[in-house]
């Protein structure tokens, strides 16, 4: 990792990603009878008849069922019994490779960057260790104005943060009463939420919007607002955050912040 400084605002605060650009199909007609004879089956959770698949693709029989004997061969499909068939565990096996090899900073840099070039502030990629957020990646401009504290593997409490505030939300009652027990909900200003009632309404209201907030709770004078990245499984990876001086921070960005944390969710397989 490239060591950056960082605010103390945050710490480390396909489906198809669209790009407005019309789908394209294979220039071999047979690659796009099979993609169609795969899609089919992926959206079905029991096998299917012979006829039903043709039926669903509009492919004939005869085409179908030949298609789909290759297919059995190398593993991406499988017949459970005569004349019915359902996705193998290839395609299982090579989606297991593909998760292994993501990685959820590189998927975020680019559009991290993007983010950065339409707010000119810092933009955060955070994750939870234990009672804290930890930044893993930023990318910032001396421009941003704010001051400049953390470097990336900087901590700081969860409740104190807007993505902190994400992993809390996804918590339950018992886990969130024992973080503050263990932590005593200290705060870093006059803004910091501190007990235990408000965290709760603060974290249901977390819930409630599907973004969080850092209203000068960790620092004076910065504000930040933060979206989650969730994998395949929709678990909770990461937070995206953008950083500002408070009198700075625009609630159009908003909108944007968590489009491009969902992106970045498509990128690791989340099906938002």
């Amino acid at each position: 990792m490239q060591n950056a400084d960082v605010t103390s605002c945050d710490v480390t605060s396909r489906p198809a990603i669209m790009t407005g650009k019309p789908p394209q199909s294979p220039t071999i007609q047979v690659l796009e009878r099979m993609f169609s004879l795969l899609d089919t089956l992926a959206s079905q959770s029991e096998p299917m008849t012979l006829k039903a698949i043709s039926d669903t693709t509009g492919l004939h029989p005869s085409t179908a069922h030949r298609i789909l004997s290759d297919l059995t061969i190398g593993r991406y499909v499988d017949r459970p019994h005569a004349g019915s068939y359902r996705l193998g565990m290839r395609l299982l096996e090579l989606g297991n490779l593909v998760k292994a090899r993501l990685d959820v900073r590189e998927a975020a840099l680019g559009p991290m960057r993007e983010l950065h070039k339409l707010t000119h502030q810092a933009i955060n990629l955070s994750m939870r260790q234990g009672d804290e957020i930890v930044y893993v990646e930023r990318t910032y401009s001396e421009r941003s104005g704010m001051q400049v504290v953390r470097a990336i593997g900087g901590r700081a409490p969860l409740h104190l943060t807007s993505v902190g505030k994400l992993f809390l939300a996804h918590d339950d009652l018992q886990r969130v009463r024992a973080y503050a027990t263990r932590t005593g909900l200290t705060g870093h200003t006059r803004n910091s939420i501190t007990d235990i009632g408000r965290l709760e309404r603060e974290l249901a209201n977390v819930r409630a919007l599907g973004y969080a907030r850092d209203d000068e709770e960790l620092e004076l004078g910065v504000r930040c607002m933060a979206a989650g990245i969730f994998d395949d499984q929709a678990k909770l990876l990461a937070g995206l955050s953008v950083s500002a001086p408070a009198d700075r921070l625009e609630e159009s960005w908003l909108e944007k912040v968590r489009q491009t944390a969902s992106e970045i969710s498509a990128a690791l397989g989340h099906r938002g």
